[in-house]
């Protein structure tokens, strides 16, 4: 008989015995019950996070969005939702998601089709392929024209923050879903209508970029201020922390929107010279890994070396290595089942009082000579 020893600290998890999944069995139970290891485990975790830590009233919420999401219509299974119910106020994304996502908002389709197709033959029948989404090439020149002849109206003939233009291409969307009855489809029009930013960190970068420099070309005086950007993104974040509340980031994919919304602490730390610990709450679902050196599979601890992550909150940190199309219908059943709606924020409507408050502090810190 081997020696009594004293039970291990480490063998005080719950035993491995979940239920049988039946057709009853609700998402929530299934992700409570049957999600126990490995990243169906760290999913749980995520969900759990965002639930019962992210999502408290004293919280703002950013979401980061890489990756062809939209035009496999999380948009509107999802991302509205979450923003509906208060889940999310605000966002950086890339142009592409905002771009596929108003092909909704104007009544064009996207299909389902398959990634064994030859691209030659797609090209000669007019068919544009994102892996298994097909769509007409039409889609494409409608949507760059409903673009460029919103951004050749008056209010668009200055320079502005990203969220501003968003915000104002969001009123157009809507008003054609309106039209053509279409209320809840592009994810763009219901940011507009709750009052939630929208960031690209890369305004350049996507189709909507391309027409706008087109219009550079044809006169119009339309210039999208990343400056801006960088500190209004800067203020709501420090203002989230000067109101005694919490900062939280739910990262979808990775790439320069996931890099953006976090750099918004060393912008105010490192940079400006405010004092601020970091982000309160990290989750991020990628397929990204750490050791290659990017910055799509960094960690929470290596980004608390930068002073993106408080190193008291990493507890408060998930990474779950599941494709974001699998892992946010997930999240976004669980959540809604699980939460009741917050009062939205409507952040873009204080933007003005936000952005002024750090301008307030930072003039506070060079006059004490702690900045040139």
């Amino acid at each position: 008989m081997s020696p009594k020893r004293k039970a291990s600290s480490y063998l005080s998890g719950r035993p491995i015995a979940p239920p049988p999944i039946t057709k009853k069995t609700t998402v929530k139970a299934l992700v409570d019950e049957t999600f126990l290891a490995y990243n169906g485990a760290r999913l749980r975790e995520g969900c759990r996070l965002f639930v019962e830590r992210m999502l408290a009233p004293d919280v703002t919420v950013a979401v980061s969005i890489t990756g062809a999401l939209t035009p496999a219509g999380l948009g509107m299974s999802a991302l509205i939702p979450l923003m509906e119910a208060g889940f999310i106020d605000w966002v950086v994304s890339t142009g592409a998601n905002l771009y596929h996502d108003t092909h909704f908002g104007l009544g064009l389709t996207m299909r389902r089709g398959s990634p064994t197709v030859s691209d030659v033959v797609l090209r000669n029948e007019g068919v544009v392929r994102i892996y298994d989404i097909f769509f007409d090439y039409t889609v494409l020149l409608d949507t760059d024209s409903f673009f460029r002849k919103i951004i050749a109206a008056p209010e668009f003939q200055r320079e502005m923050s990203t969220a501003e233009f968003h915000y104002l291409c969001g009123r157009y969307v809507a008003e054609r879903e309106r039209i053509l009855k279409l209320e809840g489809k592009s994810f763009l029009a219901a940011a507009h209508r709750l009052g939630v930013p929208i960031y690209t960190s890369s305004p350049g970068d996507s189709s909507i970029g391309m027409n706008v420099a087109a219009g550079a070309l044809q006169g119009r005086r339309l210039k999208l201020d990343v400056s801006r950007d960088v500190n209004e993104t800067a203020a709501i974040v420090l203002g989230a922390k000067r109101s005694k509340g919490k900062s939280a980031v739910l990262i979808l994919g990775g790439g320069s929107p996931k890099n953006f919304i976090l750099q918004t602490e060393p912008q105010i730390q490192e940079v400006l010279g405010i004092e601020e610990r970091g982000h309160d709450y990290f989750l991020q679902f990628t397929d990204a890994r750490p050791d290659t050196g990017g910055l799509s599979g960094a960690t929470p601890s290596e980004a608390v070396s930068w002073g993106k992550i408080d190193p008291d909150q990493l507890p408060g940190t998930v990474v779950c290595y599941v494709d974001a199309t699998v892992a946010l219908p997930i999240l976004t059943a669980y959540a809604l089942a699980s939460k009741a709606p917050r009062k939205p924020k409507r952040l873009y409507d204080r933007i003005g009082k936000l952005y002024a408050a750090l301008e307030s502090e930072y003039a506070s810190v060079r006059k004490k000579g702690l900045r040139d």
